[in-house]
């Protein structure tokens, strides 16, 4: 088990960074925990599964997910629980982290 911190920085970039540096370029992802300052979040439209709607949100969030690292390339989906006890939920595009943290517990 790998433990990834973030706590300045574009998510899915530090995590793709952090899990070169230790060799890994296939992993699951099996948990990921923390908030987000903003981020950008997908889902597919109803008549296509193959398109995206991409929503940007910049307010704060509290995140888990899980996802993989697949070629090197980090892929998580995500529950992001934002303000007014909502969630939006989704491919995870983007998140920067700064207020807080994110960790990835991943197994390679």
């Amino acid at each position: 088990m790998h433990v990834f911190e973030v706590k300045n920085g574009e998510l899915l970039a530090e995590l793709a960074a952090q899990a070169q540096e230790a060799g890994i370029r296939d992993a699951a992802i099996v948990s990921l925990i923390g908030a987000a300052d903003e981020f950008t979040i997908s889902t597919m439209p109803a008549d296509d599964a193959l398109a995206d709607n991409i929503s940007r949100y910049a307010l704060p969030a509290e995140m888990h997910g899980c996802g993989e690292i697949k070629d090197g390339v980090v892929h998580i989906h995500a529950t992001m629980a934002v303000q007014g006890d909502r969630a939006v939920a989704g491919h995870l595009h983007a998140a920067t982290i700064g207020a807080w943290f994110a960790r990835a517990y991943v197994l390679a």
